[in-house]
């Protein structure tokens, strides 16, 4: 039987599943619904994301939500019928989406972009 590559993508897949469910809807509250309705002020958010330690922990967490996306996603079209693709599937799924998107985040909370 040949070793499987699978648990690998397991480790970040669970973690990006907890940090969608716990601390992402913290952050939808926080952004879309009380700074817009002037409860937190835009400047005290501004603090924490100018920071080094705030922009790294937002990438991690973003990194982890496209991590996560990325093998949902993979199984997701597996089960649509995309079978056939199997082989393809975790190149196009993890490394576009996964890697990618972890990949243009850094950049993004690093401000290079």
């Amino acid at each position: 039987m040949r070793r499987s590559h699978e648990p690998v993508w397991w480790m970040p897949f669970a973690a990006g599943m907890m940090a969608d469910a716990f601390i992402m809807p913290a952050l939808i509250l926080i952004t879309g619904f009380l700074v817009p309705l002037g409860i937190i002020a835009p400047e005290n958010l501004r603090g924490w994301l100018i920071h080094p330690l705030g922009r790294a922990a937002l990438f991690v967490l973003i990194s982890l939500t496209f991590l996560h996306a990325a093998h949902r996603l993979r199984y997701a079209l597996v089960d649509l019928g995309f079978k056939p693709l199997d082989r393809y599937l975790p190149f196009a799924c993890y490394g576009l989406l996964g890697i990618g998107g972890t990949i243009l985040a850094a950049l993004v909370a690093f401000g290079v972009i």
